[in-house]
């Protein structure tokens, strides 16, 4: 009888070559609670060589030392459950540097962080943007004026591009004027989490789901990515995003052209994308006429969470505000495969729980040969989730054991990450850093990628300015406005929150 094997040993590392990495906004949080302990597991897994160099450069001066206990004090903070000792944070730090420096001003010094990267122009070169979007081009000019974009430079760029589709064509257009398309890597970390990249493989390399993967087979899709923190000290950045600037525009676009894309020939960095914009361009605008028909606005007021009272967002951000930090759109992709299948996304701060999630539920069986409890079947649903934690379910109704008559169960098929792979994998970050030293474009968006998305983005904003649409309040520690869930209540539908819905 053939057999199946579980392989959980620790996965192939692909090497790669030497490099030089330079973050620019190492003071800030991005860095500390991110970059460095991403670039931190990379090497403890062997895979930054030892010639290798992380060269921190924000505004503050400090000395290398300073820099390397800020970081380290830093990673103890937040990554508490991580076990590091100072032995090994003292050989890992060796390869981090640090230069004071004003990247936006011409008239800086760059001097120091020349020093630190002229004696090697053949070792690969990044630039790690953790800075402001508005500030992009002026950093990348002073770059090449002061004479560190060497041949084989690369760019990194932190999402949001812009805050529309002008600004966003501004952005690229002054990053493009430094920088060609194949070294510019605008990252999104939504697409380095594993169970997206899993989604390729799903759909693709497995013959039971992409036959029904359809509108003929699939009645309607939800994607859900739910935060359980508020704005806090970032309300006064978020008063001028939102949740449909600050989330839509970048995670949930993604999320769902990897979903509805069509197979692609290979997996070839523009093979893959030019899949992706098939989708953007195929999305349904949504106009003034329909606005309030398929999206709704709210915003967190007071509550309580884990047992523990929160304040408003209005509160955290001392005055009254219309900024929605939750919205909830129905997209209407157009095209043959998936004409008549309705997308629901959604996503909030202050909801009742973190959770981000895909859900693909499947049309009703024709027939039921059994009539279930409450005369309502479930439907056959796959939920992938993307975090907290990672894995996928297959929901399915079955006959709940023993005698007395056919009595009905919903219960999942579950592939847990943590249960099925005992090996750590690499966070989102980390993945990310070093496809970027690789050079595989796949994993991050083109310009042109980005552009569409603003461009669906900024309908769905005029619509809200011409309608005047209403922000709806809803109560911390709850998933968003009533008006959400009639939205969906309309077509007959609701969303799923579990296995109990």
């Amino acid at each position: 009888m053939n057999s199946v094997e579980t392989d959980t040993s620790s996965p192939q590392l692909i090497p790669v070559g030497a490099f030089d990495i330079v973050v620019f906004g190492a003071a800030g949080d991005l860095a500390l609670r991110k970059l460095i302990p991403a670039l931190f597991h990379r090497w403890r897994d062997g895979q930054i060589p030892e010639s290798s160099r992380i060269v921190g450069t924000a505004r503050t001066q400090m000395s290398d030392d300073e820099y390397r206990q800020l970081a380290f004090e830093s990673f103890r903070e937040f990554h508490p459950a991580d076990k590091i000792d100072d032995s090994e944070w003292a050989s890992f730090s060796q390869h981090i540097y640090y230069a004071g420096l004003d990247a936006t001003s011409p008239d800086a010094d760059w001097a120091p962080l020349r020093e630190r990267l002229e004696d090697d122009q053949h070792k690969q070169r990044v630039f790690y943007l953790a800075l402001p979007p508005g500030i992009y081009g002026a950093v990348c000019q002073n770059i090449e004026r002061a004479g560190l974009k060497s041949d084989n430079a690369r760019i990194v760029l932190e999402k949001p591009i812009g805050k529309n589709l002008k600004t966003a064509h501004e952005v690229n257009e002054a990053v493009g004027a430094v920088f060609d398309e194949q070294s510019i890597f605008r990252i999104d970390h939504y697409l380095g989490k594993e169970t997206v990249q899993n989604l390729i493989v799903l759909r693709f390399m497995n013959s039971l789901l992409e036959p029904v993967w359809n509108a003929n087979v699939i009645d309607h899709v939800q994607i859900t990515v739910a935060e359980s923190i508020g704005a806090g000290g970032r309300a006064s950045y978020y008063d001028t995003a939102g949740a449909l600037r600050d989330m839509v525009q970048n995670h949930l676009m993604q999320l769902l052209c990897l979903v509805a894309m069509e197979p692609p020939l290979d997996l070839g960095a523009d093979t893959i994308r030019d899949e992706k914009i098939k989708v953007l361009r195929a999305l349904r605008p949504i106009t003034a006429e329909n606005v309030r028909q398929t999206t709704v606005r709210g915003q967190y007021g007071e509550g309580a969470l884990k047992g523990e009272a929160v304040p408003s967002y209005e509160n955290e951000l001392g005055n009254q505000s219309v900024i929605e930090t939750f919205v909830a759109l129905k997209a209407n992709i157009d095209n043959w495969r998936w004409k008549g299948t309705p997308f629901y996304l959604r996503t909030g701060k202050r909801m009742h729980e973190r959770r981000s999630e895909i859900i693909i539920q499947f049309k009703d069986v024709a027939h039921a040969l059994i009539a279930p409890e409450g005369n309502q079947l479930q439907p056959t649903r796959l939920v992938i989730r993307l975090q907290p934690d990672e894995g996928m379910r297959l929901l399915l109704v079955t006959k709940d054991p023993g005698p007395g008559g056919m009595r009905l169960r919903y219960v999942p098929l579950n592939l847990s990450y943590a249960d099925a792979f005992s090996a750590r994998y690499p966070d989102a970050y980390e993945r990310l850093l070093m496809a970027v030293v690789r050079g595989d474009l796949g994993l991050f968006m083109r310009r042109d990628e980005v552009e569409a998305a603003w461009r669906w983005v900024d309908g769905i904003l005029d619509a809200w300015s011409q309608d005047a649409t209403p922000t709806h309040k809803y109560a911390a520690g709850t998933d968003g406005p009533a008006q959400a869930a009639m939205m969906l209540d309309r077509d007959n539908r609701e969303w799923f929150d579990g296995i109990s819905a």
